[in-house]
């Protein structure tokens, strides 16, 4: 039997997991099935890969020489697979924007400015609620640039293969019915806001928990919230069932009004991210300048935040 790439996962899998038992599980084999493979990959290798008891499985000295050697091709091998794939989405196709997105308030001005700037250049749109996908996308070279939202400080996806670049930083308002009897307020206490319904858009990361934070430390727990697409939080706000959590980005929409929260105790970064070995890479001078400015002009949208951006500089584009 010649050694193959998913028999130095077997091995690492094993010692990862300390026993066949729980390997198995893992690798979704039986654990006689996992057995007989170990005993054939140790007679290729020449010797027992682990002492085996019942307290769980431990390398040998030959089994710690090919596990050394496993860390260090597997990686290598999977760096290869992507850059193979990475390079095959984008070398015969340059001229061309595929932008990706999470549903935030600048993708369309970034096609937009595109689309004037290079108008023989294509683009293309991909938009999810799943970061994770998003910058997975970005790793195998089916987007050139992505554009997403982190809440706070939170650190970006895939951030040691990916390049993010911070555009902006803003506090995360709430949306009022227009006949709300908070709606003719310039800020308003999260506490004020206890007895209400919520509306918000999914999404991953830690938002939700920093907003139930924000909320314990306003001293209530909100009663119901209702995760929905961007078009339903607006019916839901316009029809008085509920107050919905917005970027203070969002735009002028009838029957609603945007308000800052006080202290700003949740906070929403805009990131542009490109591949640094992609191709695309070389025009990430370009589309950073047209995010920047698009988050620009969403800024100027709204009177609101831009009266609100005067009194608080620590928000707003980055430098």
């Amino acid at each position: 039997m010649e050694l193959e790439l998913r028999h130095l996962r077997t091995i690492r899998a094993i010692a990862d997991a300390g026993s066949l038992t729980k390997a198995a599980t893992a690798l979704g084999f039986a654990q006689p099935a996992l057995s007989t493979q170990l005993r054939r990959i140790e007679k290729a290798l020449g010797g027992p890969l682990f002492d085996r008891d019942h307290t769980g499985a431990r390398p040998t000295l030959l089994g710690e020489l090919v596990l050394e050697r496993a860390r260090v091709l597997l990686p290598a091998v999977r760096e290869l697979q992507e850059e193979a794939v990475r390079f095959a989405n984008t070398v015969e196709r340059l001229d061309r924007f595929r932008l990706g997105g999470t549903h935030g308030p600048l993708l369309g001005g970034v096609v937009d400015r595109l689309a004037t700037a290079r108008p023989s250049a294509p683009v293309s749109t991909y938009t999810s609620w799943s970061v994770s996908e998003i910058s997975s996308m970005l790793v195998a070279g089916r987007l050139d640039f992505a554009l997403i939202g982190t809440c706070g400080e939170s650190a970006p996806p895939e951030a040691e293969r990916l390049r993010w670049q911070v555009v902006g930083t803003d506090p995360v308002f709430v949306m009022l019915p227009d006949g709300h009897r908070f709606a003719g307020k310039e800020e308003l206490e999260l506490s004020w806001l206890a007895d209400e319904c919520w509306t918000n858009v999914p999404g991953e990361g830690c938002f939700a928990d920093c907003f139930n934070a924000a909320c314990t430390r306003a001293g209530f727990t909100p009663s119901q919230v209702y995760e929905t697409d961007t078009a339903s939080c607006v019916h839901l706000v316009q029809v008085g069932r509920a107050v919905g959590l917005c970027r203070a980005t969002f735009p002028p929409t009838p029957g609603l009004v945007t308000r800052p929260l006080a202290g700003a105790p949740l906070a929403w970064r805009h990131l542009l991210g490109w591949h640094p070995d992609a191709p695309a890479a070389d025009a990430a001078g370009a589309v950073s300048g047209h995010t920047r400015a698009a988050y620009a002009e969403a800024v100027a949208r709204s009177e609101t935040y831009a009266r609100w951006l005067a009194e608080h500089p620590r928000f707003g584009a980055s430098d």
